[in-house]
């Protein structure tokens, strides 16, 4: 990895939380960014600080075992970092994560819902599901072991009562997802509102998601999994 290529991931991972605050996805001292600079060591945001006021030389280097290389940036890591590792070290295809609290999306998870009914067409082929992780205390290993069933199968996902995380093949491909289950969630809670939420058929749904998933390259989902995915908000 050359100094120029690392100063771009850097920088773009500060574009990256700079849209994060604007869209109003975080707030105060919410969210983290994370990528993979090469196959050994991740770059993530700091503890403690406003992502929106993020800059290149306050993102700190990791490695994928969670050390930190002598002579590193004075910061800590984010206090989320124990979930980045557990992604990236479960996903070889996942290049970058993204943790955000988006307002209506985090609110299907203090109500105890994840975004698993089939309503939207585009956010099947984008997302597939989002699954609700139950919820662990923010920044501890149980959080990142409650996971641990949704980790290979799913690309986005809402934490109990937290926010939510979304991966990617790219850090834009990370964010656009974020926003895209906000953007779900704002849909099926304006749907309540007027009355009824219309649900795709169940083959309809697994079609699209056959799609998703031979673009993602991923293997067919466990025997139940579409069912329970398919059949209802929670």
């Amino acid at each position: 990895m050359t100094t120029d290529r690392l100063a771009e991931l850097a920088d773009d991972v500060v574009r990256v939380c700079r849209r994060l605050d604007d869209r109003g996805l975080i707030a105060g001292l919410d969210g983290n960014v994370s990528v993979r600079i090469d196959e050994a060591r991740i770059l993530v945001t700091p503890a403690g600080m406003p992502k929106g006021r993020c800059r290149a030389q306050d993102l700190v280097v990791v490695s994928l075992d969670g050390r930190r290389p002598s002579g590193s940036a004075a910061a800590a890591p984010s206090t989320e970092l124990r979930m980045h590792l557990r992604i990236y070290a479960r996903r070889a295809d996942v290049r970058a994560i993204v943790h955000a609290h988006p307002p209506v999306a985090t609110a299907f998870g203090v109500a105890g819902e994840g975004l698993v009914a089939p309503v939207l067409p585009e956010i099947i082929l984008q997302l597939g599901s989002v699954p609700l992780v139950p919820y662990a205390p923010p920044g501890t290993e149980a959080l990142a072991d409650g996971l641990e069933p949704y980790v290979m199968q799913h690309d986005a996902f809402l934490l109990a009562n937290h926010g939510a995380t979304t991966t990617g093949s790219t850090l834009d491909e990370a964010l656009q997802r974020m926003e895209s289950v906000e953007h779900a969630a704002r849909i099926v809670l304006a749907a309540r509102q007027l009355g009824q939420v219309r649900t795709l058929a169940s083959s309809e749904a697994a079609a699209l998601d056959a799609v998703r998933r031979a673009r993602r390259g991923a293997q067919p989902l466990h025997e139940g999994d579409t069912g329970a995915d398919y059949q209802g908000n929670r």
